[in-house]
């Protein structure tokens, strides 16, 4: 089904959110991403236009989202765009109703991330077959993604002109296209060069581009294909609780917490752009010291 008929109002929406709001670039771009991705659902139901979207269209689209495990935070930021178009439809008198009137938005809570022990990352580590290409891709990958604090989105994407092995550093491009330069440690460093020496040239296709990290067919490993590795790896390693891509950064992060390193250095390893999402962390910490005052402090034994 065509999308044309949600165009024009699209449009007045984000030229008013320019004009009389202010919205920064980035900001603008986030919110037509949102909603161009609403009209792409909205399209697959057989919804031709604005007039005929309800608050059930909504609902239904939010819900889907959160079946595909998006955060919180971006099913709330969603929603804000989808709820500021509704009325921005009847002020401009395009339709008489607020769609959105009636769907209610995600929780916010604030959701601790969990991590492993460094013996559990541990087992994770040396879980692959490093007798096969795609062992040495997976045990490198995930090296480099506890070393680096990587997302498994900038993992996925890294190119082989952003590596350094001589200085162990790494250049990765991060959320809202933001270039930093990270540290692999020599595990990973080491990881990586077998990696690229044995096993990326007998994953070469004649269509390879400078893709770090090659699927079997050649091209660049996709976030889902790493998703199932990373979860039949941890099986591999004996670990009970459920294994995610994001749990080897939160690990990251915490061990580093723990062993004495600045907050401001984690921030900037984890491209953060706001120092209180890491500080997340320190509640991480504080539990942990918690649990070990309870089990250890004489007085709390009597």
């Amino acid at each position: 089904m065509s999308t044309q008929a949600f165009e024009e109002p699209l449009q007045s929406y984000l030229a008013m959110l320019q004009l009389e709001r202010g919205l920064a670039a980035h900001t603008l771009e986030g919110y037509e991403g949102d909603l161009r991705q609403f009209i792409a659902f909205l399209a697959a139901r057989g919804v031709a236009d604005w007039l005929a979207v309800q608050g059930d269209d909504l609902a239904a689209w939010i819900g889907s989202l959160s079946d595909e495990e998006y955060a919180v935070t971006s099913l709330a930021r969603k929603l804000t765009a989808a709820r500021g178009l509704s009325q921005h439809l009847v002020a401009e008198r395009l339709r008489e109703d607020v769609f959105s009137e009636l769907v209610r938005g995600p929780r916010l809570t604030r959701k601790l991330p969990g991590a492993l022990s460094p013996e559990e990352v541990e087992r994770l580590l040396l879980a692959p077959v490093e007798t096969t290409p795609q062992g040495l891709r997976d045990r490198a990958m995930l090296e480099l993604m506890y070393s680096s604090g990587l997302r498994v989105s900038e993992l996925c994407a890294l190119m082989i002109q952003a590596v350094d092995l001589e200085t162990g550093l790494l250049r990765v491009h991060g959320k809202g296209s933001k270039e930093r330069v990270v540290p692999m440690g020599s595990h990973a460093t080491a990881a990586l060069q077998r990696y690229l020496d044995i096993a990326r040239p007998k994953l070469l296709k004649p269509r390879t581009g400078s893709e770090l990290f090659l699927s079997q067919w050649g091209r660049a490993l996709s976030r889902k294909t790493f998703w199932v590795m990373i979860k039949k790896t941890a099986l591999m390693a004996g670990i009970d609780q459920p294994v995610k891509p994001h749990l080897l950064r939160h690990s990251f992060a915490t061990h580093l917490l723990e062993g004495g390193a600045d907050l401001r250095a984690i921030q900037e390893m984890l491209g953060h752009s706001d120092i209180s999402t890491t500080q997340i962390y320190t509640y991480v910490r504080g539990q942990s010291l918690a649990t070990a005052h309870d089990k250890h402090h004489p007085r709390n034994q009597l």
